[in-house]
């Protein structure tokens, strides 16, 4: 670019929403573009890790490091697409006006060659309909694009071939769009209304930008999309290469275990209970050949944990991954770029969010195991474990995505596109 650009980043105040835009602006300001991100208080810290100022978001829409149970308690009662129908309309429909005003609030304090958001949030898309900059969404999650080629997102369905297949795929998103999330298409042509704007004929759960999608990951990781937009470039894995937390005490044992590696973790959102995930592992794995790395957040250290396990709240992933042999997650996005990026193999058990599409487009590549389930017996995990350790094939698979991976430097690539885009949005503007 000839000149500095002025980029706004703004972001829905979640961990996995925020994370992976954090190299993108740190690469924008190695540029030596101006980067101000709007985002939750939570973030503020880490925002500014990166060199851009930060601006704290209204403070209705900020739930400043409450758990979303906490901030609706009724969707603890709720499941699969249920779940995820409240989830569009309640956690990212709902704020889109004070996410609107936010941006109009900054951008009218200083003027913006771009906005820079998470797919999930709303107000950027009103913005750019309402006459304002170039929009860039970045996809934080699978792609969740409607296409005939892949089943509808939220299903955690394999998207199958040939012409019965995308029979198939059309009638579920017609069954999706006009029955299951009728409520939340209406919810979204209300605050239209409210906001001015006229009637947007996109699917809810898309958030593709019209100017530029910078999805996170690889088209080899995604499902086969012979008819995905133009507009729409994977970028490699949008994960933060730097860290501050310190390892523990017993981290020389996973530096010296002549043992294969086991990490299990339950991320950093779908991680109420450990009764879920980690302590099935830990049970599973008592008596096998492994030393196990237990993360498990925030909550109270385990008693006792077995003698070939090794726990700890939370753990630098760019020293624990390049150890591991597998890797058991409930299917945070983030996470598993981080492990594939390694060429660790997967063991997914997740159900919320969108975890079963993480699941399922894991299971498809072949580099690790659907459980379909987020509550795996023990003799499940014991036996996907094995099955990993035996099978070399998904290792095999991990490590040649991990060679794809290597040739994206995902920030890098985000700038540059970003640049490319406002300089032709700036050309094709009359004069």
């Amino acid at each position: 670019m000839s000149r500095p650009l002025d980029i706004l980043i703004a972001t829905s105040p979640y961990s996995g929403h925020t994370a992976p835009l954090v190299p993108i602006a740190r690469t924008l300001v190695e540029r030596g573009h101006r980067v101000r991100w709007c985002a939750g208080r939570e973030f503020a810290e880490q925002v500014k890790s990166t060199g851009a100022t930060f601006e704290p978001m209204d403070l209705t829409s900020d739930p400043d490091g409450r758990a979303i149970d906490e901030m609706f308690p009724e969707r603890a009662t709720l499941k699969g697409i249920a779940k995820l129908s409240f989830d569009i309309r309640s956690v990212f429909l709902d704020p889109i006006p004070s996410q609107l005003a936010d941006l109009r609030r900054l951008t009218d304090q200083q003027p913006a060659d771009a906005v820079v958001h998470d797919a999930a949030y709303g107000g950027a898309a009103a913005l750019s309909a309402l006459g304002g900059p170039v929009a860039v969404s970045v996809g934080t999650s699978p792609m969740s694009l409607p296409s005939p080629y892949v089943a509808p997102f939220g299903l955690g369905m394999q998207p199958g071939s040939g012409p019965a297949s995308r029979l198939r795929n059309r009638a579920l998103q017609i069954l999706l769009d006009r029955v299951v999330l009728r409520g939340v298409h209406a919810r979204l042509h209300e605050i239209q209304g409210e906001l001015g704007l006229p009637p947007v004929k996109r699917k809810t759960m898309a958030g593709i930008s019209p100017d530029l999608h910078l999805q996170n990951g690889l088209p080899s990781l995604e499902h086969p999309r012979p008819d995905l937009p133009s507009q729409v470039h994977f970028v490699g894995a949008l994960v933060d290469r730097t860290t501050g937390e310190a390892v523990p005490p017993w981290f020389t044992d996973v530096l010296r275990s002549d043992k294969p590696v086991v990490h299990v973790t339950q991320g950093t959102v779908a991680d109420g209970d450990l009764n879920d995930l980690v302590l099935p592992t830990l049970r599973a794995l008592t008596d096998e050949n492994v030393l196990v790395v237990a993360g498990i957040g925030a909550h109270e250290p385990i008693p006792d944990p077995p003698a070939n396990a090794r726990v700890a709240a939370f753990l630098p992933h760019d020293r624990l991954m390049p150890t591991l042999a597998v890797m058991i997650t409930n299917g945070g996005f983030g996470a598993i770029q981080k492990a594939l990026a390694q060429g660790v193999p997967l063991i997914i058990a997740g159900a919320s969010e969108d975890k079963p599409e993480v699941a399922a487009r894991v299971a498809r590549a072949g580099v690790g195991i659907d459980l379909r389930t987020a509550t795996p017996k023990p003799k499940a995990i014991r036996a996907a474990v094995r099955k990993l350790l035996d099978d070399p094939g998904y290792r095999t698979r991990a490590r040649a995505m991990a060679v794809e991976y290597q040739r994206y430097d995902a920030g890098a690539v985000a700038a540059e596109l970003i640049e490319q885009v406002v300089e032709s949005k700036a050309v094709a503007q009359p004069s």
